[in-house]
């Protein structure tokens, strides 16, 4: 199974940037003994339109440009369900064991995500109730990935 973030705003080098390489590299080195194809960021730049709603449906057919067809779509949101490391483990590795062949995770604009992308989502999960920068958001979320493989393979990072 291949996974892919696609997320709405580009990091700029700093800490952030660093420290999410440093996360997408510990799990391309550990979920490619797991039967995962490779961990690919894509970033797509926010939409300059007017609007809150223009805004959404320009990020989302970029978003949608993206995403190729037998795709499980995982969007993040406030709103979302909140699941500990060992669901989002779980869920993973059920993804991967259902041959899935892209799970695409998604992080939206500051406007959050349209309508119409957020019916073609499998999942919409939570890093908690709090309002996060998408630059936060994409550092938890790759660390989370690579825990979710330390805890398919039994490693011992994950201490809960």
């Amino acid at each position: 199974m291949r996974l892919v973030v696609i997320a709405v705003g580009r990091l700029k080098q700093g800490p952030e940037r660093d420290l999410a390489e440093r996360y997408r590299e510990r799990f391309d080195d550990l979920g490619r003994k797991l039967g995962f194809r490779g961990l690919e960021i894509r970033e797509i730049p926010e939409s300059r339109a007017r609007d809150a709603l223009a805004r959404m449906a320009e990020e989302a057919a970029a978003i949608s440009a993206l995403v190729p067809e037998k795709s499980t779509l995982i969007t993040l949101d406030e709103h979302g369900q909140s699941m500990d490391s060992t669901g989002f483990a779980r869920t993973l590795g059920r993804l991967r064991d259902q041959s899935v062949a892209n799970t695409i995770f998604v992080i939206g604009g500051a406007d959050g995500l349209s309508p119409d992308l957020r019916r073609r989502e499998a999942l919409t999960v939570a890093f908690g109730a709090a309002t996060w920068p998408h630059q936060m958001v994409r550092v938890m979320l790759l660390e989370q990935l690579y825990r979710a493989a330390t805890i398919l393979a039994g490693h011992p990072y994950h201490r809960a």
